[in-house]
């Protein structure tokens, strides 16, 4: 399911003088730059700092500059070497540019979610009318929900696939269960992972509805009637049901590195939006860590491909072995590891996050490792 947005992060001030000897700067750039509608924080680092995830630190050190989020167009960015930046405001006829524009990240922040297992979430028996899908307006019968009450809300969630390593992804069936075969493809380009765990299951928010009537005497299900249906989508029989959240997500992001207990960790791509196995900047990604290993929002990985094993031609010049090896071998030659992309986290769960990727110089593929931003 694991849909496609492209966006970015949010825009704020740039400058340099406190930060001068930290924060590297690229050169040629102007004494000011001003602030543009579709203008996000990273991408005006990026044009003139060498590490522009750094931005946070070159904003603490300018405190004029009250909130980065709230940054609008038309604002004059100082980008002088002086003892402080001058942010000299626009004529603020436009909203302000936020940390990231939810419109394009809805569909991660609000439709997607992944838990630990679905076998035990309440699910959908039958429809109304015994229809074999429903929209909204039709009611949904539920069993598993024996301590609803008539109002109270849930939102109808589909499994769609397994997060997993060494496997990637595997997809899943009307009953969430692995569809056989799905993640044997993966094992032809990944190198193997040093981690054998299943990461969790991504849900899928279908449509949104109301309890009208709970189970009693001989009847065994709740009625639940639809009223949120997202893009078109249609319930059916084996759709699952969670509690509807209030607002799960962060409005704002602020780039840092990764926490230390990540380091010996094997961090994996395990999924490009809206693709099949690769994707570039704005496209979002989810990779194999997640709270329990200390990611959270505004986490920045940089991106890897792992160093190939090629056949060795000059030495074994009528060798019959494949010249992309996953494995090292007699014949090979061991190839290092190649920078694609850096990419922030934008949301977290217990081991699984969604990032976006922000810039890079090759695509990114499933399968690559995410590594400390510094890492060369």
């Amino acid at each position: 399911m694991f849909e496609r947005t492209r966006t970015v992060v949010a825009v704020a001030m740039l400058t340099v003088a406190t930060y001068a000897t930290a924060v590297e700067m690229n050169g040629g750039h102007p004494d000011t730059y001003v602030v543009r509608k579709g203008d996000t924080l990273w991408d005006i680092s990026a044009r003139f700092l060498q590490k522009p995830w750094l931005w946070p630190e070159i904003w603490q050190a300018n405190p004029q500059v009250k909130n980065p989020h709230l940054i609008y167009p038309g604002d004059v960015l100082s980008l002088a070497y002086l003892d402080r930046v001058v942010a000299q405001p626009g004529p603020r006829q436009e909203a302000p540019i936020s940390g990231v524009p939810l419109e394009q990240v809805e569909p991660f922040l609000k439709q997607l979610s992944v838990v630990d297992e679905v076998k035990s979430l309440p699910y959908v028996v039958n429809l109304e009318d015994n229809r074999l899908r429903a929209t909204t307006g039709q009611t949904a019968y539920v069993r598993g929900l024996e301590n609803a009450q008539v109002g109270q809300r849930f939102a109808v969630v589909r499994p769609t696939v397994q997060y997993a390593l060494p496997k990637p992804t595997e997809d899943l069936n009307a009953r969430g269960d692995t569809t056989p075969g799905s993640g044997n493809l993966w094992k032809t380009f990944i190198v193997p992972s040093k981690r054998n765990q299943t990461l969790g299951y991504e849900l899928a928010q279908i449509n949104v509805g109301t309890v009208t009537r709970v189970q009693s005497g001989n009847v065994e299900v709740t009625s639940l009637v639809l009223q949120g249906q997202v893009d078109g989508r249609e319930v059916r029989a084996g759709d699952r049901l969670v509690p509807v959240e209030a607002r799960p997500y962060d409005l704002q992001f602020v780039p840092h590195v990764p926490a230390a207990q990540t380091a010996d960790l094997d961090v994996r791509v395990l999924a490009v939006a809206d693709t099949f196995t690769s994707g570039g900047p704005r496209d979002v990604i989810a990779i194999s860590a997640g709270s329990v290993n200390g990611v959270d929002n505004g986490t920045v990985f940089s991106l890897w491909r792992q160093g190939r094993h090629v056949a060795h031609r000059m030495d074994y010049p009528n060798s019959s072995r494949m010249d992309d090896s996953l494995t090292s071998g007699a014949g090979r030659v061991t190839l290092p590891d190649e920078y694609a992309a850096h990419a922030m986290v934008f949301r977290t769960f217990e081991n699984v996050s969604y990032a976006l990727v922000m810039e890079g110089v090759k695509p990114v593929k499933v399968g690559y490792s995410a590594l400390h931003p510094d890492t060369r």
